[in-house]
């Protein structure tokens, strides 16, 4: 584990590569108690935003307010008890979360690395702005060597359903909009995206309807159907994700928008609800990020709606960790806004 002091060192040095042109070491531990007087955030800061590494922050129990704004440049910082810290996840057991950021990180270096590039950059962007950056870094990813090396493993694929996956009807002023393909989880496909925001732009062109979101079965939403993943051209496949948008559809009515969660709630299945002005969630989600292991980053918005619920240190834990999040943590964090029966 580095000091602070050795950090901005290392920093401030060239950046030691592989022969493959990928960071020696991508990923750099700091205790931030061992903060000198001249390091604080904005020294930090700008070495962070561009630079290929991820940085994990370790802060103690009884964290000094120094140390706190200097876990705010990192990419996330852990620490053994609850904090109201956007920018601090409890854990635990310290070591076991960083033998866990490890394993996962060295993994999936490149998802991971783009991944804390990209929750740096969008902290300056709007909302339309950051989806493009987004939608960019996952298309990039789609023709790299981790996600086709996680392709080849996938099983053969099944065929895709030819019933409505959506089902959307107005009653009393309220659009109600259902994912509807329960058989699969609900999982969202090329298909469910089209009538998704075929049924929001309802709601666009008329004011006065309020926005309601559920998941028809047992489950929300399983996330993105994995077995349409890898089947479009990555850079084709970047144009329609930013021209046809559900993510920014739903920001766009956020304000008269209600979500209602159950079960499991993966990928596209959060971050596509947390884009609503008001998020319900029965006792039994549980919310997932299992894009890294895919050798992806959340492409469904994620990155944008996540961050602008629970900020972008948290939402980096969940996608760089892989960890499953109770409705009761997510209440907590502020990802859901209340628990419903």
């Amino acid at each position: 584990m580095l000091t602070v002091r050795e950090l901005l060192d290392l920093l401030q040095a060239p950046q030691p590569l592989t022969v493959d042109g990928l960071p020696t070491y991508p990923l750099l531990v700091v205790d931030l108690e061992t903060a000198a007087g001249e390091a604080d955030p904005e020294t930090l800061a700008p070495h962070l935003v561009t630079r290929p590494q991820v940085i994990i922050g370790v802060l103690p129990t009884d964290a000094s307010p120094r140390a706190l704004r200097l876990a705010r440049a990192c990419t996330v910082a852990v620490c053994p008890q609850p904090s109201r810290h956007p920018q601090v996840v409890a854990v635990n057991d310290v070591h076991a979360a960083l033998e866990t950021l490890t394993r996962t990180i060295h993994t999936a270096p490149v998802a991971a690395l783009s991944l804390h590039q990209l929750l740096h950059l969008q902290e300056h962007l709007p909302v339309p702005e950051a989806l493009v950056a987004e939608s960019a870094v996952y298309s990039t990813l789609l023709a790299g060597t981790e996600f086709s090396s996680w392709l080849a493993r996938r099983n053969t694929r099944r065929p895709q359903e030819t019933t409505d996956p959506v089902k959307a009807s107005i009653e009393a002023g309220t659009l109600r909009i259902s994912l509807s393909r329960p058989a699969r989880r609900n999982a969202f496909n090329a298909a469910m995206r089209e009538a998704l925001c075929d049924a929001l732009a309802v709601a666009a062109g008329d004011r006065a309807l309020r926005v309601e979101l559920t998941g028809h079965g047992p489950d929300f939403c399983a996330g993105g159907d994995l077995d349409e993943f890898g089947t479009a051209d990555p850079a084709a496949a970047h144009l329609l994700r930013t021209a046809r948008s559900a993510a920014l559809a739903l920001h766009r009515l956020a304000d008269r928008t209600t979500a209602r969660l159950q079960g499991n709630c993966i990928g596209a299945g959060i971050e596509l609800p947390a884009y609503a002005g008001r998020v319900l969630a029965r006792p039994d989600v549980r919310i997932h990020l299992p894009e890294l292991s895919m050798g992806l980053i959340p492409g469904a918005g994620g990155t944008v709606s996540l961050t602008r619920r629970i900020g972008r240190w948290r939402t980096a834990w969940l996608a760089l960790t892989g960890a499953v999040l109770t409705a009761r943590e997510a209440l907590s964090w502020g990802l859901i806004d209340e628990l419903w029966p």
